[in-house]
């Protein structure tokens, strides 16, 4: 098996603050237009999204919004203007309580299984990081959100990545929180200047070399010259009734950013076209390409769709924008404005829609004034990983949730291979390989088929999705 040995060298942020502007707008209104065009493929095999629109080039809905991904990701912006570097495990739990699991809730639902799991533990009284033991600790719901951690640490992958895992062990455990590590770090590489092959070492640096995630991102980026088909068939094995996991999710995310070599058309729509989670995979290519390009390379009509979010899932985020946050977690990071302070007033160029269940509480952008009691910090690899012994690691089988009585899902196979290698692609020649030559053999063993979209846990997150 081949690894990275050596880092390339992350470039410094400079004096150049426009650039840098232009680079943390675009990370986050990248990952709201990733998430906007690649939601009506949630959950969709390739094959059933040619045969509805061909091939998406586009938004396919008159009215394109963002789902759980973007509300989310606003969410933990908002508390790292709030914390900054000082963020720990009780101050993210206090932000889930006032903000989400002591408010009444939209018609999503909380959304996500491992997000649904977090707020049935919170509301138990469970704290961190008991609160993030249930069986969807291994999703890609902090992947989702971790874009603002790498703007905020723009240029330092391993304190984005620190930072990461503090807002993940309230929710996530082992490969989720990886997922979320490599998205928060690759980011902060791009914010930076970084090019794309900087950008997935950075990424891989900060996890463990024989995880899950790592193995599949590696396989991922090895086959990205030869197109979306092969990213799809070197990370993904169908079977498995879940779409939502983490290694899967962050190696087709950085396949479709490597593939395109960070330009943010072609990223975010290999991610849409793959299918699978497919508004997490294209919000978090649409956030890497969007750091490495700017908001200038994001087409205009795509960001002039994205207004403030709707508070379909979290009411307490309605009317928020991404761009907003963007500019609010530069301010954070270089000291223009002191943590711990109540971030300003949004810009409301609109007003929320309205939840036709009930109305949610008015909303406020300030955090509890009470001091959350101190908690040790998820321990997190910020050093580069040796490389792993050829002998590869069967990965433990993550319990999927019971069915629901009236709608069983497909059988899922119990016993699943450990990693076996990708089938051949096409039978055509395949042009040289560009930079990305983290070849190795193998395939991840669990892959889904439904995630947000039908948790058992959730009541309700179809018809918010949908």
């Amino acid at each position: 098996m081949s690894s990275i040995v050596c880092t390339p060298p992350v470039p410094t942020p400079d004096e150049r603050a426009p650039e840098l502007h232009d680079r943390a707008r675009g990370a986050l209104l990248g990952l709201a237009v990733g998430d906007a065009l690649g939601a009506p493929a949630e959950n969709m095999k390739p094959s059933e999204i040619r045969a509805r629109w061909g091939r998406i080039t586009g938004y396919v809905t008159d009215t394109p919004a963002g789902t759980d991904d973007t509300e989310y990701a606003i969410f933990s912006g908002l508390l790292l203007t709030r914390h900054g570097s000082a963020l720990t495990p009780a101050h993210v739990e206090a932000a889930w309580h006032e903000w989400i699991a002591n408010r009444a809730e939209g018609p999503f639902k909380g959304a996500g299984f491992s997000e649904r799991g977090t707020l049935e533990n919170l509301r138990r009284g469970l704290a961190a990081p008991i609160s993030a033991q249930h069986r969807h600790a291994w999703s890609d719901g902090l992947a989702m959100r971790a874009a603002p951690f790498g703007v905020f640490a723009a240029g330092r992958p391993a304190e984005a990545a620190r930072l990461v895992a503090v807002d993940g062990s309230v929710s996530h455990e082992g490969e989720g929180i990886y997922g979320g590590q490599a998205v928060a770090a690759g980011v902060a590489a791009a914010m930076a200047g970084a090019p794309p092959t900087s950008v997935v070492a950075a990424a891989l640096a900060v996890i463990p070399d024989d995880s899950w995630t790592a193995r599949s991102l590696r396989r991922a980026v090895s086959v990205a010259h030869r197109g979306e088909r092969a990213v799809r068939s070197a990370v993904v094995i169908g079977g498995y009734p879940w779409t939502d996991l983490a290694p899967e999710a962050v190696a087709l995310a950085f396949g479709a950013y490597a593939a395109a070599d960070g330009d943010f058309r072609d990223a975010v729509l290999t991610a849409v076209n793959m299918g699978r989670d497919a508004d997490t995979t294209a919000a978090v290519a649409g956030a890497l390409a969007g750091a490495t390009r700017g908001a200038a390379a994001i087409p205009e009509e795509w960001g002039a769709a994205i207004g403030p979010v709707r508070g379909s899932c979290l009411p307490s985020m309605a009317g928020h924008h991404v761009l907003d946050v963007a500019d609010l977690l530069l301010a954070t990071a270089s000291g223009q404005t002191t943590p711990h302070s109540t971030p300003p007033t949004f810009r409301p160029p609109e007003p929320p829609a309205p939840i036709p269940t009930e109305p949610h509480p008015t909303t406020s952008t300030a955090l509890p004034p009470t001091e959350p009691r101190p908690q040790t910090p998820t321990p997190i690899h910020t050093e580069p990983h040796p490389t792993a012994p050829a002998l590869l690691l069967t990965e433990p089988h993550p319990q999927p949730p019971a069915p629901i009585p009236t709608e069983p899902h497909p059988t899922a196979s119990v016993l699943l291979p450990a990693e076996s290698p990708a089938a051949p692609v096409s039978a055509e020649p395949q042009p040289p390989a560009p930079a990305f030559q983290l070849s190795e053999s193998g395939g991840g063993w669990a892959r889904s088929w439904g995630s947000r979209g039908r948790s058992p846990l959730g009541a309700g997150c179809s018809e918010g999705l949908r």
